[in-house]
């Protein structure tokens, strides 16, 4: 071998910061020395296909194995073999097996100068007569008393001791890259968890500031939250109904603080928001070079809600064929990134919400019924607005209290009349509409330097796509507003639905429903206006 050669390499893979760069380099750089037919590398990690592995019945310990992570070489028939592949025959070794597995297990490397004087080392004599192949020499990857792997050479002319020797140094240089690749990934997966995390946690805290806590003093809310304190404490699925804006992930929220996970992580996903092709990566998380656009690794939510509860936002816009999917890591806990062989568990409790009839979706043939029965182990309803009108005082209160501390203003009131009118209004955007609402009035009122009034901004119900104007004037007086004005009024009217429905046109809960008008109505004044979404 040529020393020069090999000096170089071990420079080389020591600046590396990857391990599957450190291989590559390793596997590449080896079989460019004079004779070289062929260099493997294999990691000890844990078993992974044990049931149709080949090696199986020589496997004694099941829980981990030599995986074949690099390989190169060149056969003496061109085009005939790939010597690059991982996963021909031996792409796993059981510990003890055969003299990988020996080396894998003891850290006593095998040195075969002349393997035509014992060929009972060779697991295929006749590919190692074919191929010329005349010495064998194989050395652990050890460090720090670790055994992580195994090199091996077969060389077309007879290795020398010196030659090995050198393999001997090349593989504790590559060890100790092998190390600290692993160590910066590691270092790299928590700086990106803890990111990730933070990011959470802010939006977290915006949602808290601007939605609140639960209010009110209902029978119907009691109930929903003798429901909470009665099945927080355990482990089991939750399935949130409600219609749009009735406050589901606050509900998660109280299930996760009173569960015994409430240290670790509530991790969202909105369902509705993920593009269709995106789904397994946003779950499952991917590895660098997966698909167009992977420049690096990446957690999935699963992976991010690991000791905690995911809330699955919107869960009936999940694809039929991703679904599959989804309930195996429910039932096994396992699942794997995009682009990667490797199985990962974890230990994940699930509160689901939905504004959706899915089991009509699974009469349909949009939702797998075991899916349904998995997420749905105890359904929680979330009453509409509509349905508990006494907690509307408390929740006014509640809002106009949040909305003057981000505006700086006075505490406003709001008087009977108004309160009235609030209470007689059947909120199909629920309370979220309702804060909504009071944002814009506090808007309207200049920050209460005029009182406040919902007269033009709640919706006439009787009136399609228009408002009721109500007089605060004595009977007879004339009011009025100029164009200008009106436009202007119309639009905030518009973008005040839009925002109360999430931005939603169609459907049940959409702008076009709270504004009693037809969704191409709608789209057409949007168009007009040039409003275009955004997200404040």
């Amino acid at each position: 071998m040529h020393i020069e050669q090999l000096q170089t390499l071990a420079l080389a893979i020591a600046q590396e910061r990857s391990v599957e760069e450190v291989l590559k380099k390793i596997v590449s750089g080896l079989v460019e020395q004079p004779d070289v037919a062929l260099v493997r590398i294999w990691l000890k990690m844990p078993g992974d296909i044990c049931q149709k592995c080949r090696m199986r019945p020589k496997c004694l310990d099941r829980t981990e194995c030599l995986h074949l992570t690099a390989s190169k070489g060149a056969s003496l028939k061109v085009g005939v073999e790939d010597w690059s592949r991982l996963d021909g025959d031996f792409r796993r070794f059981p510990l003890g097996a055969m003299k990988i597995g020996q080396i894998g297990t003891t850290g006593v490397p095998i040195f075969l100068p002349d393997i035509r004087q014992d060929s009972t080392w060779i697991a295929q004599p006749k590919w190692a007569e074919r191929e010329e192949i005349t010495s064998f020499a194989g050395q652990p990857m050890i460090f720090r008393n670790e055994i992580l792997g195994v090199i091996a050479i077969f060389s077309r002319s007879f290795l020398t001791k010196s030659d090995f020797v050198w393999l001997r140094m090349l593989a504790d240089h590559a060890a100790v890259a092998i190390a600290n690749s692993r160590a910066f990934s590691e270092i790299e997966q928590l700086r990106e968890q803890l990111r990730l995390e933070n990011d959470y946690l802010k939006e977290q805290m915006r949602q808290e500031l601007s939605f609140g806590e639960i209010i009110g003093q209902s029978q119907s809310l009691k109930k929903l939250l003798d429901q909470i304190t009665l099945v927080a404490p355990t482990e089991a699925s939750v399935l949130i109904l409600g219609e749009s804006g009735t406050g589901k992930e606050l509900i998660s929220r109280a299930i996760h603080d009173r569960s015994k996970r409430a240290k670790q992580p509530l991790v969202k996903v909105n369902c509705a928001s993920i593009a269709r092709e995106l789904f397994e990566s946003e779950f499952f998380g991917h590895v660098r070079g997966a698909f167009t656009g992977a420049v690096r690794d990446r957690i999935g939510r699963f992976q991010l809600a690991d000791g905690g509860t995911l809330f699955l936002d919107e869960v009936g816009e999940i694809p039929l064929e991703l679904q599959s999917k989804l309930l195996r890591v429910l039932q096994e806990g396992t699942f794997e990134r995009v682009g990667e062989d490797r199985t990962r568990k974890v230990n994940v409790r699930i509160v689901a919400a939905t504004n959706r009839d899915l089991r009509r979706e699974v009469t349909a043939g949009n939702f797998r019924q075991d899916l349904f029965f998995r997420l749905s182990v105890f359904p929680i309803e979330v009453p509409p607005l509509r349905e508990r009108k006494e907690d509307i005082p408390l929740l006014v209160s509640y809002f106009i209290k949040q909305a003057s501390l981000q505006a700086k203003c006075g505490r406003l009131k709001v008087s009977e009349q108004q309160m009235e009118m609030l209470k007689s209004y059947s909120w199909p955007g629920n309370v979220r509409e309702l804060q909504n609402v009071i944002e814009r009035a506090m808007i309207l009122s200049r920050c209460g330097t005029q009182p406040l009034n919902f007269n033009l901004i709640i919706p006439n119900e009787n009136r399609e796509g228009s408002f009721e104007m109500i007089p605060d004037e004595a009977p007879g007086a004339t009011t009025f507003v100029t164009e200008q004005e009106w436009q202007q009024r119309e639009r905030e009217n518009l973008l005040a639905a839009l925002k109360a429905a999430d931005w939603k046109i169609y459907g049940v809960g959409g702008a076009a429903q709270l504004l009693k008008m037809k969704p191409t109505t709608l789209s057409s004044r949007l168009k007009a206006m040039g409003i275009k979404k955004f997200r404040g």
